[in-house]
């Protein structure tokens, strides 16, 4: 954000309100600092399971660990806890229990097993060895959840353990869940005691209810197997990763359950083993928090304290980075000229926001492991999603300069006054190809009817062999006499540009201003003695003013269109014309001679040779000026497919600009100021880029959803997800908000303009594609004027495709996401939201040539709908008038009742009955 010098006290008030906004974000954060309470476990913990390999949980697999790595590990662990349980016998594990020894601690050694049966019995012969050789191991578990990986059957597993014992000067047991114990009670008889594992995160429990529900899991077990020995072999909740039903991960519920459960273990003498010790990155098999289990970090570094309050140790560093980089952000608003306070606040709040979703980045990046896809999938995601933030911010800006900033100051909505006379020579263009007479003549007797003195105007009809067409045309200008030149040119080429130079060589000598009108306007009579006078400064090289169109009330769809249209000429050039930064778009428009001779005239190196030769004027410092008075109205694209294909023309043509003048936007180029580079940037970045980058991650969220559903890995975290919906919020508040504040629409109008503008992402993104490949494609006329019809292929076909795939994504996520993941929803969520510009899309082109793009059929339908209002009214007033009379004669009777009931006084009164 880029803007001009500010007064003092202005700037004062500003820096004010960053301040403010900045602490309140600091106090925001430090108000949702999560605090854990749980009870203090002062005593070392009984046992924990250690893995030492690094990157497999395969004895054969990975780096074999070293006596160096699993001596520094066991000192980390020795003051925790009193044990520890291994998982493998070799491998580099069976060097455990001798260095285990040398901090006192007991080694329950695991022996791995799997349907590799030679490598088993390298396992127990391991295992046996190592009880024979170490005091310190006291147990033997064969196999760790051996049935419910499939590796054996119970009985083939009864049958290996029974070998076990036979030979083992230790107990002899085997791991696996708990209803295994419960269903196989032929199990628990053929161990020495039974190693069940308890884990609540698995069983879907919220973190508050999962020592209870463990407690009751082992309660069952006793009762089941009354006066077994049973450990609770694996007990754990994990730090981070995917929520699995109720049960949500993180460092805090981590540390809550632990020190809860490790409590209440000792408070009623039950045998335990956490798992586990150290995270483990490899552990990608087990879903998202696989890796995340350990009471220590991958660096070995303590996750949470056994002892008092309960807190992330990185929160707030993670808020301070927060604050910073929102703060960083909100520094350009200083710069911005005449900035009100609540601009600055809004402004400001959208930094702040942006700076959490920066610090949330860093910590998700901070917190979890990666494996090269993974970290590849997670920067590009992050890098397509920070140019939709950019683009949401710029939106959100737009939104607080025109709610809450100052009005526009630069807009020639009135004439100028200047010294009498000044009426320069007007030379105005019109390039016309394969066009209706009649449309044709309409434009020029509009130019006839002109009030100004001093015009001629060069009609240019080129490629256009039909006699039928142009003859007519040419006898009409004469008829209108010498000022309107009429100039026929076959085998043009430089589409618009080389027609537009025809009619430049045809100009009068004298001519100092060109108008260029396209060949379908009907100006207005003022338009030239308006906004001429401006060219009274020298300086100024061009004035634009907004298309309109006089055939929106042809059918909803052009309704829609024209004020889809109305929001750019409304909202975005009366910003950018604050900045001296408009575009220029070849019709309607105003140009100095001088300027256009100045910078080489019209160019056919794009083929939106009019926004080309703008900018070209403006890096040549001269001034423009904008009037979002509407001085002439045109025609419609007469169908859907004709809209998408002009828009695509434009898209494709601004791709091009883009590579022609990227150069002249770089800081320190020459040309134009910081302002005008900004409009530019952030205009391409706006229109061209929230298209195809939103196309682009709508794609490859296509792709991962099988990814998502069907393999159950690289589930998208939310940090990339909710700013997807969010930067959709923004837009569409954007949308509504500046259409209410500067477009002349109707709600119904302004729905119209949502749809049309969300159908046109394909188009868009597809000629922002081409444009990166391809140097040019062919000049498509739009065809106007109600003489083409819609063609016999669906315009909308491949936003039907794109759109059903997304919607189809997501039902699948729903349907599969058994384990009510909530970034799988949120996925789906998004996959809705960008689903909606290609069904809006579908719906406009479903629509088209349908009685429901007809005003007479909603006019029809909204007169029986009053019709079968006004009746339901007429008959709930006649139900109530006779309610009403029933009541009346009740009331009525009930008196008589009373009175005559009422008894007799001396006197002849009588007595009132009680109210």
């Amino acid at each position: 954000m880029w803007f001009a010098p500010r007064g003092l006290e202005s700037m004062r008030t500003v820096a004010a309100v960053l301040a403010l906004v900045a602490c309140v974000h600091a106090g925001i954060w430090l108000l949702l600092k999560p605090v854990g309470i749980a009870p203090d476990v002062t005593r070392q913990l009984a046992s924990i399971s250690y893995s030492p390999f690094a990157d497999s949980s395969h004895p054969d697999r990975g780096t074999r660990p070293t006596a160096e790595q699993i001596r520094a590990d066991l000192r980390a662990v020795a003051p925790y806890t009193r044990a520890v349980r291994t998982y493998s016998a070799t491998g580099g594990a069976e060097l455990v229990p001798p260095i285990a020894a040398e901090f006192g601690l007991k080694v329950t050694v695991g022996a791995w097993i799997d349907k590799d049966q030679a490598r088993n019995e390298r396992e127990i012969r391991s295992a046996l060895d190592l009880a024979r050789h170490y005091s310190n191991v006291d147990a033997i578990v064969v196999g760790n959840e051996t049935t419910l990986r499939a590796e054996m059957t119970v009985p083939g597993l009864i049958e290996l353990i029974q070998k076990v014992k036979r030979s083992s000067p230790v107990p002899v047991t085997t791991g696996e869940i708990w209803t295994v114990w419960i269903d196989h009670p032929e199990l628990a008889s053929a161990v020495d005691f039974i190693a069940a594992h308890i884990l609540p995160y698995w069983e879907g429990f919220d973190a508050s209810r999962a020592v209870d529900h463990t407690i009751e899991f082992y309660d069952r077990l006793r009762k089941t197997h009354p006066g077994k020995r049973i450990v609770i072999a694996e007990f754990g909740w994990p730090s981070a990763g995917y929520n699995f039903h109720d049960a949500d991960p993180g460092r805090i519920e981590q540390a809550q359950v632990l020190r809860d459960f490790v409590t209440r273990a000792q408070a009623y003498g039950i045998d335990y083993n956490i798992v586990e010790a150290v995270d483990q990155p490899w552990k990608t098999m087990e879903g998202g928090v696989g890796p995340y289990w350990g009471m220590f970090d991958a660096s070995r570094q303590a996750k949470f304290s056994w002892t008092g309050p309960i807190t992330d140790p990185d929160y707030l560093k993670r808020a301070g980075l927060a604050v910073l980089f929102g703060l960083l952000l909100s520094l350009p608003i200083l710069a911005l000229a005449g900035a009100s306070t609540t601009q600055a606040l809004m402004l400001a709040a959208s930094a702040n926001a942006v700076g959490a979703w920066f610090a949330a980045i860093v910590a998700f990046w901070k917190g979890h492991y990666f494996v090269p896809g993974a970290a590849f999938a997670l920067g590009f995601g992050i890098v397509l999603l920070v140019p939709l933030v950019a683009i949401a911010l710029s939106r959100l800006e737009e939104i607080a300069a025109i709610a809450f900033g100052r009005a526009p100051r630069r807009l020639a909505n009135a004439p100028p006054l200047v010294p009498e006379p000044f009426a320069p020579k007007v030379s105005i263009h019109i390039p016309a190809c394969c066009e209706p007479p009649d449309m044709l003549k309409a434009s020029l007797d509009a130019v006839a009817r002109l009030d100004y003195p001093n015009l001629e105007c060069v009609l240019v009809v080129n490629n256009t062999p039909d006699p039928a067409l142009w003859r007519p045309v040419e006898e009409h200008c004469l008829a209108l006499g010498e000022r309107f030149k009429f100039v026929r040119v076959e085998n043009l080429t430089g589409y618009k540009a080389g027609a537009l130079r025809i009619a430049l060589a045809h100009t009068a000598p004298d001519a100092q201003i060109i108008g260029i009108i396209d060949a379908d306007y009907v100006v207005g009579a003022d338009w030239l003695k308006n906004l001429v006078p401006l060219f009274a400064d020298d300086r100024v090289g061009f004035v634009q003013s907004p298309q309109d169109h006089r055939d929106a009330d042809r059918s909803p769809l052009h309704t829609a269109m024209n004020a889809e249209y109305a929001g750019f000429f409304d909202i975005g050039m009366v910003q950018r014309n604050e900045f001296n930064g408009v575009i220029m778009h070849g019709t309607m428009c105003l140009l100095r001679r001088a300027a256009i001779e100045d910078v080489g005239g019209w160019s056919s190196d794009t083929i939106v040779e009019d926004t080309d030769l703008g900018l070209a004027i403006l890096e040549h410092g001269w001034l423009a000026h904008y009037t979002s008075q509407r001085y002439g109205h045109g025609l419609l694209p007469d169908t859907f497919e004709a809209y998408k294909r002009q828009r695509h023309r434009w898209a494709f043509g601004g791709a091009q600009l883009f590579r022609k003048h990227w150069r002249r936007m770089l800081p320190g180029a020459e040309g134009l100021t910081r302002e005008q580079k900004r409009e530019y940037a952030i205009g391409w970045l706006n229109w061209l880029g929230s298209d195809a980058i939103g196309l682009v991650v709508a794609l490859l969220n296509i792709v991962w959803v099988p990814v998502v559903a069907f393999a159950n890995i690289a589930v998208p975290d939310r940090i990339l997800t909710v700013p997807i919906i969010a930067a959709f919020a923004v837009s569409f508040a954007h949308f509504a908000a500046l259409y209410r504040l500067r477009v002349r629409a109707s709600p119904g109008q302004m729905i119209g303009a949502v749809c049309a503008a969300m159908a046109l992402q394909w188009t868009v993104a597809r000629a922002v594609g081409m444009g990166i490949i391809l140097e040019r494609v062919p000049f498509l006329r739009t065809a106007k004027g109600g003489n083409s019809r819609k063609g016999p292929d669906f315009p909308a076909f491949w936003e039907a495709v794109i759109g059903a795939l997304l919607l189809i994504g997501a039902l699948t996520l729903v349907v599969t996401n058994y384990k009510q993941v909530h970034e799988i929803n949120i996925f789906a969520a998004v996959l809705v939201v960008q689903s909606l510009p290609f069904v809006a899309a579908v719906a406009l082109a479903a629509i088209e040539g349908t009685r429901f793009n007809s005003f007479i059929y909603w006019r029809g339908l909204e007169a029986k709908l009053a019709t079968k209002v006004a009746a339901v009214l007429r008959q709930r007033r006649t139900i109530g008038q006779v309610s009403m009379s029933q009541a009346t004669i009740s009331q009525v009777t009930m008196s008589q009742v009373m009175s005559e009931a009422a008894p007799k006084l001396p006197g002849g009164d009588t007595i009132e009955p009680a109210q």
